[in-house]
């Protein structure tokens, strides 16, 4: 009886031990590469999986995106200018037991090939490339990652340069050339600023002048408009007035004329047909003026 009972004892003691390693869960995102004493037998997953103990040896791998930081290399330009430069490897594995049997360490060999890969596309392009073409270094990059990790099962999704540092040489160059260029749109503004300042006051000015001048035009006509109203009136006057009070006005000129000091007077034409309508016109006054005095006695009493 005491027997029986160690055996059970011991029979659970090992299902306890064993049964925690053959069974697994296997994630959606996650295989199983199975090894069967030594043996690849294939992939399992995702969900329950169960593996006989002591036979089976799993080996876990991971269907998401990765990424793999390669730290600072130092490569040689074609135009011999050492630059150091460091990115990110983003790769995906796609078939998980090629992953497994084709390579042994993914990350130590996919760092190594890529700081390869790095130097000899960094041989075949001058430093300004370099330095302005990132687009496409990173895509020429990525396509010969993606041509050697290949038959490793994986690909290399995306490749992005992080720093690219030139020789000191080349910065001290590169910060006067980035001076002069902020000097040179520092005068360029101030000229365009200059510019439309000089635009705007000659706008002005120019606005100002229509203005005088529309000013003087109507100034001009208003004064052509008073002058032809008092003409006008003028003339209307003149058509009220008749001979008796323009020969008064003659005879007033020539009064001033004759207390002039000249010696010479120039005497108008119509000066004798004027001096026989007064002349007319005064003896009718003093006939009608006589007659009426001879009259007046002869009526008394």
């Amino acid at each position: 009886m005491i027997g029986v009972l160690i055996g059970l004892a011991i029979v659970l003691a090992l299902l306890i031990l064993i049964l925690p390693n053959s069974i697994r869960i296997v994630r959606e995102y996650q295989r199983l590469v199975v090894f069967r004493l030594g043996r690849c037998i294939g992939t399992k997953g995702p969900g329950f999986v169960l593996l006989i103990p002591v036979v089976d040896r799993a080996v876990w791998v991971d269907l998401r995106e990765l990424y793999l930081e390669i730290p600072h290399q130092t490569a040689i330009t074609e135009d011999n200018a050492p630059i150091s430069i460091d990115f990110i490897v983003f790769y995906k594995v796609m078939d998980a037991q090629q992953s497994v049997l084709a390579v042994g360490n993914f990350a130590g060999a996919a760092q190594n090939i890529a700081a390869t890969t790095l130097r000899s596309v960094v041989g075949d392009m001058a430093l300004d490339d370099c330095l302005a073409k990132r687009e496409e270094m990173n895509e020429i990059l990525r396509v010969k990652l993606d041509e050697v990790t290949e038959r490793w099962g994986v690909k290399v999704t995306n490749v992005e340069i992080r720093e690219i540092i030139p020789p000191p040489q080349v910065q001290e160059a590169m910060t006067r050339q980035m001076s002069a260029e902020r000097t040179r749109r520092a005068v360029v503004t101030e000229a365009e600023g200059s510019k439309q300042a000089a635009i705007t006051v000659a706008e002005g000015n120019k606005q100002a002048a229509i203005l005088n001048a529309e000013g003087d035009r109507q100034a001009a006509i208003l004064r052509a408009e008073g002058f032809a109203l008092a003409l006008t009136k003028i003339y209307e006057s003149a058509q009220a007035v008749d001979a008796k009070t323009m020969s008064l006005q003659y005879l007033d000129a020539l009064k001033q004329i004759g207390a002039s000091p000249s010696t010479k007077f120039v005497i108008p034409m119509e000066l004798s047909s004027l001096l026989s309508g007064i002349s007319g016109f005064a003896g009718r006054v003093f006939g009608d003026g006589g007659d009426g005095e001879r009259a007046g006695p002869a009526s008394s009493p």
